[in-house]
């Protein structure tokens, strides 16, 4: 008789949950893969795990996924709409799991080798221009809270870093006499960041008038730079609704995020003259490709005031 275990909503075989939860061991401890790219991983698996199940109500053998299979998946997911992106991301996840059944020889291929996603669109990402980032910059109120957000809005900004990198600061990575912070960004890389004077002064002002107070409504000490009105570590999702509640203040109307301010800070750098390696390094960028896109939002600003503005243009 099979061993079948309860693994999230549904059931798979015994075998699969082992595989899958030390595949996702193997890729977070070896491979350095970050935490959030870990839960997108296994949600994608475990819907693919799903879809087996409902294929087969018995046992579903390594071996029995074959590039077949794999294509009518694809398909499953084509056809429910989702978007590019994501369609590529359950792919990459897939491909990676059976990767990794190869390398423990539980499978002789690997059957999503060959399976080609959609062609994911290239759009360039929004960003503020620096009237808007000034307006949005001087919103946060001289209150606990209001000064809290100033220096996070000044860092998402003046130093370009991913929300998950803000919120995992430490007191320990401030260095606000030399003006720098140590962040760990994907794959836990660290990399030091230069802080300008006003992301220095609105940090300065929140640890000394507001961070001492939210820290005394929670019983235990962290060492986490931003706190919530609890006195406990802000999340990811926190700081999105800092800033949707300042961007309602504002009279743009684009979708402005903490990554819309990551691609701000890029834009801006590279329109004042900075050159694409520092910014690559900047971002923590491991290829220039991905830096490589900002030059094309400026250069395209850069076609748009020639045409606006030269009397030949």
């Amino acid at each position: 008789m099979s061993q079948i275990q309860e693994f999230g909503a549904f059931y798979v075989n015994d075998g699969w949950q082992t595989q899958l939860t030390q595949y996702l061991e193997y890729i977070q401890g070896t491979k350095n893969v970050s935490p959030h790219t870990v839960n997108n991983y296994r949600r994608d698996i475990e819907q693919f795990l799903e879809f087996l199940r409902r294929l087969s109500a018995g046992d579903f053998m390594f071996k029995a996924v074959d590039v077949f299979l794999a294509r009518r998946y694809l398909a499953s997911l084509v056809s429910r709409d989702y978007s590019r992106k994501t369609v590529a991301r359950h792919i990459a996840a897939l491909r990676s799991f059976f990767r990794y059944l190869c390398r423990v020889q539980l499978i002789d291929s690997n059957p999503f080798v060959g399976i080609r996603t959609p062609k994911l669109e290239r759009r360039l990402p929004q960003f503020l221009d620096m009237p808007e980032m000034e307006d949005l910059l001087k919103l946060p109120p001289p209150t606990v809270l209001g000064r809290r957000d100033s220096a996070l809005l000044e860092l998402l900004y003046g130093a370009g870093v991913r929300v998950s990198e803000l919120v995992g600061l430490s007191l320990r990575n401030l260095d606000l006499s030399e003006q720098y912070i140590l962040v760990f960004g994907k794959g836990s890389k660290e990399r030091i960041i230069p802080i300008g004077r006003m992301a220095v002064k609105a940090i300065s002002s929140y640890l000394q008038e507001s961070r001492p107070s939210l820290q005394r409504k929670h019983a235990e000490a962290t060492d986490a730079l931003f706190l919530n009105h609890n006195g406990t570590p802000l999340s990811d999702r926190s700081v999105r609704r800092i800033l949707d509640k300042y961007v309602t203040s504002l009279a743009v109307h684009k979708r402005v995020t903490p990554h819309t301010l990551r691609h701000s800070f890029a834009t801006h750098l590279l329109d004042n003259g900075a050159d694409l390696r520092s910014v690559q390094e900047l971002l923590g960028h491991v290829s220039l490709k991905t830096t490589q896109v900002y030059t094309h939002i400026s250069s395209e600003r850069l076609l748009s005031v020639y045409r606006n503005a030269h009397p030949r243009a």
